[in-house]
């Protein structure tokens, strides 16, 4: 039995959380055994850990300035658990799991890049500083996971050199997220929108690299040229209260066109609800909405951000980041199909990511490093 540890810096909504989630409930329980400590709490996930018997420690920590007691916290922590393997997620989490996995005697430690493209005008000042320490050390851990071709590039370019990249795409429960008319048709009947209306939408928290900007300007133009298409944005921090958000909405003249939702829990039947699904990022790694719709049997439109345009390949259209016009134009190409044509291009997208992108594949993947990590010879490859 190999025992994994997983760091997290929080357990919060998010890409990095779900694949978390997802990975541990998909490793083979009979060779696998993991537990997770979140440095900060148990958030909204903390519940489905429990749910899957996995346990959880929280350190209540203020991850971007740790204290010298926190820090002794995680060591007494990851040294009482001393797993054969530290996987640790996301940047605080690869720092401090270093520090402290290797102060507690851990010998397989192994860090998780969960971004591509990071711009200093989107992130504090503190992120880069801790990235040119991250760079520096980066040769340290056994191995370092990305789970995007951009992601490898963008931090290669920043000074990472690792003794070992290991590239494993996040998978998407292809299960749970599925075509279903049933969920199509409740969702829209909650939410107020006719079973016939040609529904777009795009599912991102808010956040300048998600671009809502541009997917507004793009909506516009969609809305001027075709009176009964609606828009959906949903997310955390995209609903009323979002006073720049409403405000934009308006600037645009898309109030009553659009319906601003939120952090939405069942987003399988909010995809199942559109037509269109679209990722206007100019920032990603591997956007978990954009294979999440894809598995819905909706066709997206995306930008050329990170491994976007890899994913969809030709089950969708692609678009330049910021091109509003482009952005537009391919909502138009996708909405204009016949039915039936974005039917069956819905189904080649399920089907890319049934092939390609389940978690089954992406748990394999993990099972394969891990087993990897234990053997005699596990600190060569790249």
């Amino acid at each position: 039995m190999t025992s994994v540890v997983h760091l997290i810096t929080d357990l919060d909504t998010g890409g990095s959380e779900t694949a978390l989630v997802n990975l541990v409930s998909r490793l083979d329980s009979s060779r696998f055994s993991n537990a997770v400590i979140s440095l900060t709490n148990r958030g909204r996930h903390g519940s489905d850990l429990d749910r899957l018997g996995v346990p959880v420690t929280e350190l209540h920590m203020k991850p971007s300035r740790p204290s010298p007691m926190a820090l002794w916290r995680l060591r007494q922590t990851l040294r009482r658990a001393h797993p054969d393997i530290l996987q640790t997620w996301l940047f605080h989490a690869d720092f401090l799991g270093l520090v402290a996995g290797r102060a507690a005697g851990i010998e397989k430690i192994c860090w998780n890049i969960r971004s591509a493209d990071l711009r200093p005008s989107d992130h504090p000042a503190s992120l880069f500083v801790l990235l040119r320490i991250l760079a520096r050390l980066s040769s340290l851990p056994v191995a370092v996971v990305v789970n995007s071709h951009a992601g490898r590039a963008a931090h290669e370019a920043f000074g990472y050199h690792p003794r070992r990249w290991e590239l494993i795409p996040n998978g998407i429960d292809v299960a749970a997220f599925v075509p279903s008319e049933e969920r199509r048709n409740r969702w829209r009947q909650a939410n107020g929108i006719a079973r016939d209306t040609p529904l777009v939408g795009l599912v991102a928290r808010y956040h300048p690299m998600k671009d809502h900007a541009t997917f507004l300007e793009a909506a516009g133009a969609v809305a001027a040229r075709r009176p009964d298409v609606h828009f959906v944005m949903a997310g955390r921090g995209v609903d009323p209260t979002n006073a720049a958000l409403v405000a934009a909405v308006a600037r645009r003249e898309l109030a009553g066109r659009i319906s601003l939702c939120g952090e939405v829990t069942d987003t399988a039947s909010l995809f199942c609800a559109l037509d269109v699904a679209v990722s206007a990022s100019y920032s990603e790694a591997f956007p978990n909405v954009v294979g999440e719709a894809m598995a819905c049997g909706v066709p997206c439109v995306v930008t050329d951000a990170g491994d976007s345009a890899r994913i969809v390949g030709g089950a969708g259209v692609v678009v330049r980041t910021r091109d509003a016009e482009g952005m537009s134009a391919a909502m138009m190409r996708l909405l204009t199909m016949d039915p039936a044509s974005r039917a069956a291009l819905g189904r080649e997208a399920r089907a890319r990511i049934t092939a390609d992108y389940s978690l089954d594949r992406m748990a394999t993947r993990y099972q394969a490093l891990y087993d990897g990590l234990r053997s005699p010879s596990s600190g060569a490859g790249n």
